[in-house]
């Protein structure tokens, strides 16, 4: 729970509420990568992902557009 209330601050504090949505869900078949995050449209699957990523995934990914690389789920 500590990575979504991290996005959804980032969202607030943005003021993307209405555009962007930061929410808790299953694992989507991805739990033995630890946790991870999905962005959508795109549907990019990041794993492993620490608090200390989520900054950089909001605004790489999120912000501009760039996911982050060294993240990403390779299926």
């Amino acid at each position: 729970m500590e990575l979504v209330e991290a996005f959804k601050t980032l969202v607030k504090n943005n003021n993307l509420t209405t555009e962007v949505r930061a929410q808790k869900a299953g694992c989507f078949d991805t739990c033995a990568f630890g946790p991870s995050v999905v962005v959508y449209p795109e549907g990019i699957f990041y794993g492993k992902v620490q608090l200390s990523d989520v900054e950089e995934i909001f605004n790489d990914h999120i912000i501009n557009n760039k996911p982050v690389e060294r993240l990403i789920l390779k299926f």
